[in-house]
């Protein structure tokens, strides 16, 4: 079964069930360390962190740590997070992206982490993965929705 949510697809018996925690809603803890699948079906690294895009509530982006041997030399890369499908049968992430693809992927050093926020920067991750800006795909006219009465 495969449902499909607001930026991320899940896979597997578990995408059926809506008791307790899980998938739709978890900690975000619970995802460090998940292997994540190439779309051929190699294991291209472990999620290493979950990026939130705090003004609107969204996941931007899933840190993977990739390469190296026991941390050693690996590379993080940030993953759009519409870009990974959760596999709730085989407890995985999978990326709709080749081994080749993640491979060759821009990453950054755990030491040098990039500006996540600058449009330049995410725009260029968007556009590698083939995947629409986060911020582009809900952004809504709030407008039509009238003024936000104050909180008292």
């Amino acid at each position: 079964m495969s449902v499909d949510t607001s930026q991320m697809n899940i896979v597997g018996k578990g995408a059926a069930t809506a008791e307790g925690p899980g998938p739709d809603v978890m900690a975000a803890s619970t995802l460090d360390g998940n292997n994540v699948l190439s779309s051929d079906g190699d294991d291209v690294g472990k999620i290493k962190e979950i990026m939130l895009d705090v003004g609107s509530g969204r996941i931007a982006y899933a840190v993977l740590s990739s390469g190296g041997f026991l941390g050693i030399g690996d590379k993080l890369l940030a993953i759009p997070w519409s870009a990974l499908t959760l596999d709730t049968d085989n407890k995985c992430f999978r990326i709709s992206a080749t081994t080749e693809l993640v491979k060759n992927a821009p990453g950054f050093d755990k030491d040098a982490w990039p500006s996540m926020a600058d449009r330049s920067w995410a725009d260029s991750i968007h556009r590698y993965y083939s995947r629409p800006p986060y911020w582009q795909r809900y952004e809504r006219d709030d407008s039509t929705y009238g003024d936000i009465p104050p909180a008292f």
